[in-house]
């Protein structure tokens, strides 16, 4: 069973609603798709959280090769964009929208990836911030979490480290007080998704267990 069928059989299970449907983010039919089957589904649409990324192999900018650099901007970067573009019709005509991007730790910073991926997720924060206050008198909110160091399969997207950027990235690594649950940037992604964050739009919450606070 794929992943996203077995938690959306576990969410049933647990006597909730939800549809695994397959989504290749660098594809524009395939996020049209995931959204107008979940408004097919389910009537309308009221939240986007766009959290699907890949990560570089730590390449600086000196060893990045144009295929990998538009890979991961078409995936991190402009699948955001033409996921939120294709939301915001919906969340327009309602006067009422909830969006929450993953950027990272990555994009607040130079030194926790290679520049393919820091340079992406920079944009991601740069999005965020452009759509919560271009859309802030609209009734719909824009933010990100930039989570650290979670224990998820992103690292599987590694391939091939580039030795001179992974020692520069190590440094930086050193000073992870701990790796998260990914639980714990869930609980942080549905405070941003409620109304319980009505006055939080167009920022970025970092959770990375006090990583970034060392410098």
């Amino acid at each position: 069973m794929h992943n996203t069928e077995a938690v959306a059989t576990e969410i049933t299970n647990n006597g909730g609603i939800a549809k695994a449907v397959k989504v290749n983010v660098a594809e524009l039919t395939d996020i049209e798709n995931m959204i107008d089957t979940a408004v097919s589904e389910y009537g309308t649409l009221d939240i986007l959280v766009n959290n699907a990324g890949i990560m570089d192999s730590m390449e600086p900018v000196g060893d990045i090769t144009d295929e990998k650099w538009d890979l991961i901007f078409d995936i991190n970067t402009k699948g955001v964009m033409r996921a939120t573009r294709k939301a915001l019709p919906i969340f327009l005509e309602k006067g009422k929208g909830v969006i929450v991007n993953t950027a990272s730790t990555g994009g607040l910073n130079g030194a926790h990836a290679g520049v393919a991926y820091g340079a992406s997720k920079h944009a991601v924060v740069g999005i965020t911030k452009n759509t919560g206050y271009m859309y802030a008198e609209k009734g719909i909110r824009c933010n990100a979490i930039a989570p650290g160091g979670v224990e998820t399969n992103i690292a599987s997207t590694i391939k091939g480290f580039n030795e001179f950027g992974a020692s520069r990235t190590q440094r930086a690594q050193a000073v992870m007080p701990r790796t998260g649950q990914a639980e714990e940037i869930a609980t942080v992604a549905l405070f941003l998704a409620s109304d319980e964050s009505s006055f939080v739009n167009g920022t970025v919450v970092t959770a990375d267990g006090g990583w970034t606070a060392a410098f």
